[in-house]
């Protein structure tokens, strides 16, 4: 299926940086109009997946994160997210609620478990010292306008 709209969006891994990817995925999908819920469970899981990049893919480094998002006609936003960073040795564990590489530091290590729960898909693809993809998608309901009734 073919997008209707597309954009793509670089900057650096600076943590000042993850409310404007944030930002920018929420602004772009603001034209399914989502209900707050569902804006809310976007704009979070964005955040998950940018804090990924700047936390453990550029460690102590800045590197640059990109985003492309589509939106289709049936309601779906896909957002990918990547960086061309350490990579993930194993993904499977890496999924895992609990698992984080950073052990000096207070982390969850929840990052995939909230990115899964807010949104319908999510998928992850891993080189190591070749960077990490995340691709997750959301279908947004449509939602009963007056002219409707």
């Amino acid at each position: 299926m073919k997008p209707m709209n597309e954009m793509t969006v670089s900057f650096p891994s600076c943590s000042a940086n993850e409310s404007f990817g944030r930002a920018a995925v929420a602004a772009f999908a603001a034209q399914l109009d989502p209900t707050i819920d569902e804006l809310s469970d976007i704009k979070t899981a964005v955040s998950e997946a940018v804090t990924n990049c700047i936390v453990h893919a550029y460690r102590n480094t800045i590197g640059t994160i990109y985003i492309t998002c589509k939106l289709y006609e049936n309601g779906r936003i896909s957002i990918r997210i990547r960086d061309k960073g350490c990579g993930i040795e194993d993904i499977e564990q890496a999924m895992q609620p609990l698992f984080s590489t950073s052990e000096d530091e207070e982390r969850a290590g929840l990052g995939f478990a909230v990115m899964e729960s807010f949104m319908d898909v999510l998928r992850v693809t891993s080189k190591p010292g070749r960077g990490t993809s995340v691709t997750m998608s959301k279908t947004i309901q449509r939602r009963r306008t007056e002219k409707n009734h």
